[in-house]
């Protein structure tokens, strides 16, 4: 969901007995691109999980580069600005252990949700609520909730996503499964801002299950790399980012090894919000 949304992050918060989180806003400008790809996608209701808009504790005004340690939903890079009409990257799912059954997250690749109340946006959600990582492909138009692909997903496989629009509320989300061979695509409308872009891990409850290694590669934004828009990065929960490098980032645990936390002992909610 939107790194700006109080209400959903209260009520997340309530649920998951997670710290409460306040908004973003966004600032400098960036330039227009390319266009978008099409097809249409096989894809279901899923769970009660939303991705969207990240909630950002905040810390005074935001500027590109700054680190916000450990205090937002999301965490990678995020640029922020105007006109931004296309997003790729890809990433590789890690070994996941589950510590308990409210771990979730999931990488992914969008536009907007921070400094607006809309996310367009394609990833891989991790949910530990069987009590073992559950993997799965999904898109997402925030508000609206996830539509999740029946493909096969295994950890360890390469993901490219895409997310690209022509500035008139029309989207195309792309994910593709480079390992399995699969490839899901969707056209959508959204009264988007296209005001961010981008490339961050999430956890709706706060509670990222461990892992050693995410690396994302090849992140484009307008078909420039990701470099190119100054994008802050931003920690969340126990993970830190490597630096950006044309478009190649690492999230890692920030205290090096396989990262733990303490989790809470809040039920897990009925329904999430990403």
């Amino acid at each position: 969901m939107p790194a700006a949304t109080s209400r959903t992050a209260a009520a997340l918060v309530a649920a998951a007995g997670a710290a409460a989180l306040a908004l973003a806003t966004p600032a400098t400008a960036a330039p227009a691109a390319t266009a978008p790809q099409a097809s249409s996608p096989q894809a279901s209701s899923h769970a009660s999980s939303a991705f969207g808009p990240a909630p950002v504790q905040r810390r005074g005004a935001h500027h590109p580069h700054t680190r916000f340690d450990g205090g937002s939903v999301w965490g990678g890079y995020v640029a922020q600005g105007s006109g931004f009409q296309n997003i790729s990257g890809s990433w590789t799912m890690p070994q996941v252990q589950c510590n308990t059954a409210n771990d979730l997250f999931a990488p992914w690749v969008g536009i907007d949700g921070y400094g607006s109340q809309t996310v367009e946006q394609t990833g891989v959600q991790v949910d530990c609520s069987s009590g073992s990582p559950v993997l799965s492909g999904w898109y997402e138009m925030y508000p609206a909730p996830p539509q999740y692909f029946n493909d096969p997903v295994s950890t360890g496989d390469s993901f490219t996503g895409a997310v690209s629009t022509d500035g008139s509320g029309n989207y195309t989300l792309t994910l593709t499964d480079n390992t399995q061979g699969w490839t899901e695509s969707t056209q959508q409308q959204l009264d988007g801002q296209n005001v961010s872009a981008e490339a961050v891990i999430e956890s709706p409850t706060q509670s990222y299950p461990s892992f050693g290694r995410l690396d994302f590669s090849n992140v484009t934004v307008n078909g420039q790399a990701f470099d190119a828009f100054g994008p802050q990065a931003i920690d969340s929960g126990q993970y830190t980012e490597t630096a950006l490098s044309n478009g190649s980032f690492s999230i890692v645990p920030a205290g090096g090894g396989f990262a733990r936390t303490n989790h809470t002992t809040a039920d897990r909610p009925a329904s999430i919000r990403y």
